[in-house]
């Protein structure tokens, strides 16, 4: 084949570095645009963090006017006597060893106390089995009962229930720990239940440790345990102790009225005695948690300003970076030196960086003032008057792509009076109504919340009286839809949520 020259004309999507690093900042969350921005700042010598004072020029002249109008004869006299004191100081001949003997006399004010750092040694958390192993450590237990109760400790879960068995706890020990001479006439399975007896007696020790109830095996014995603690001579006492004793199952399905009918106690009863019962801690070892709690940076804050609606950004979202002035003059045009040129790349990459922050702030405000101007009905009267919202509705007001406000809108929080939101919450599916519209799926949820909220427990709505009543209300759902949206905000059905109480 013989070679010969082509010309084509063609066009080609491409992706600069540049705009991978606007895409990239676009759908960082707040707490990791900060760690990309000190990031930045540690390996960017041409970036420095922008001081508030300089922000303000106004702040900055107003100090210099005022340092201007001093009188020339206040600073001849400040002169004057700060060279007095100085002839006056005696030579430092104090020693190191001289502090530790004699510390600053307190005599004069307590700014020793106020101005002494102390190490920060970060924060401390307790687990449950540090909290048991403590009063275990305060327990007069035998050496053997010791060991004992460390191996139940360390079987304990963090919601205070025992999930190991007795026989794995007895060979969790090994055979070192209890080495038991047969004597003549004890069989194995003999010596073999009488160390599970003496674990037995180790757990019900640590069953009254503090939380209450832990260590216990199933759900009866941890309230068991804990209605023990009670009065005993009180009758709602004794009849929460009947039911769970003789009718956990009954209670557990809620079967009020079969417990009614074998117990031959009255409803007045029984109610008094669920109340008790209620007062009990089905996860005792929650109560001991070492689980922090993580906190959420608002990127938006909304709020009402006569009679309107106003949209800002959080003062923590906004870049307070800037050029290196002192840096930036050392750039010479000419120069093609290796640290001139080491000083270019960084300055391009600087105005960049600054660049893609503000380009990422301004959509992130666009896209929030969208999202306000089209669920006013929310920030007015609740998630009722939440309306249908999807990505593309957004993206056609504010002129991107679908996948642009997609990342705009993960991760990040808007705060409102009504609470703090992602900006994903504002988006919904819709449902028709009788009338022709639209009703959005999270207006759906809020309306069925408060039917099940306003409900006679007595006799709870079912998914298909659910969808019943909100079909008389317009909106057509069905009941596995209204079932999904029930188990979408953890209530149970109606037979879980019957209650004499």
């Amino acid at each position: 084949m013989k070679p010969s020259l082509q010309l084509k004309i063609g066009q080609q999507l491409t992706m600069t570095p540049q705009l991978q690093q606007a895409i990239k900042l676009l759908q960082l969350s707040s707490l990791e645009l900060q760690s990309e921005i000190q990031e930045a700042l540690e390996s960017n010598p041409m970036l420095e963090v922008a001081e508030d004072v300089s922000e303000d020029p106004s702040l900055a002249n107003n100090d210099k006017i005022q340092e201007s109008k001093q009188d020339d004869s206040t600073i001849a006299s400040d002169q004057a006597m700060a060279q007095e004191s100085l002839n006056k100081d005696q030579p430092l001949d104090t020693q190191w060893e001289n502090w530790d003997a004699a510390p600053p006399s307190s005599g004069s004010s307590n700014s020793y106390d106020k101005d002494s750092n102390f190490e920060y040694q970060g924060k401390t958390t307790e687990s449950l089995q540090d909290h048991l192993y403590w009063q275990m450590n305060l327990t007069p237990f035998s050496e053997r009962d010791l060991t004992i109760a460390t191996a139940i400790i360390d079987s304990i879960e963090d919601d205070g229930y025992l999930t190991a068995s007795l026989e794995d706890i007895c060979e969790s020990l090994g055979d070192d720990t209890f080495a038991m001479s047969i004597e003549d006439g004890i069989t194995l399975d003999e010596t073999q239940e009488f160390i599970e007896q003496e674990i037995l007696a180790v757990l019900h020790r640590i069953q009254h440790f503090d939380p209450i109830g832990v260590g216990a095996r199933n759900l009866s014995e941890c309230l068991s345990i804990q209605i023990a603690q009670f009065d005993p001579e009180l009758q709602e006492v004794q009849d929460a102790k009947l039911l769970l004793n003789e009718y956990f199952d009954d209670l557990g399905t809620r079967n009020y009225k079969e417990i009614i009918r074998k117990s031959k106690l009255g409803e007045q009863r029984i109610r008094e005695a669920l109340k008790c019962i209620q007062k009990l801690d089905p996860k005792p070892g929650h109560a001991i948690s070492n689980v922090l709690a993580d906190y959420v940076t608002p990127d938006v804050y909304v709020s009402k300003d006569k009679g309107r609606w106003l949209v800002e950004l959080s003062p923590d979202a906004k870049p307070r970076i800037r050029i290196n002035d002192t840096y930036a003059s050392l750039i010479k045009r000419a120069d093609t030196s290796p640290d001139n040129t080491y000083l270019q790349n960084n300055l391009q990459d600087a105005r960049w960086f600054i660049k893609s922050l503000n380009s990422r702030n301004d959509t992130l405000l666009n896209v929030a003032k969208t999202i306000v101007d089209y669920q006013l009905g929310f920030f007015e009267y609740g998630e009722e008057a939440m309306r249908p919202l999807v990505l593309s509705d957004v993206a056609d007001k504010v002129e991107m792509h679908e996948s642009t406000i997609s990342r705009v809108t993960t991760q990040k929080f808007m705060h409102t009076p009504r609470g703090i939101f992602e900006l994903k919450y504002f988006f919904s599916s819709h449902v028709a109504t009788s009338s022709g519209g639209e009703c959005s799926s999270t207006a759906i949820k809020a309306l069925i919340k408060k039917l099940i909220a306003a409900e006679n427990t007595a006799k709870p709505l079912s998914d298909n009286k659910l969808a019943a009543v909100l079909s008389e209300q317009g909106i057509k759902v069905a009941r596995r839809t209204v079932a999904k949206y029930r188990e979408a905000m953890a209530i149970p059905p109606s037979n879980e949520r019957k209650s004499l109480l």
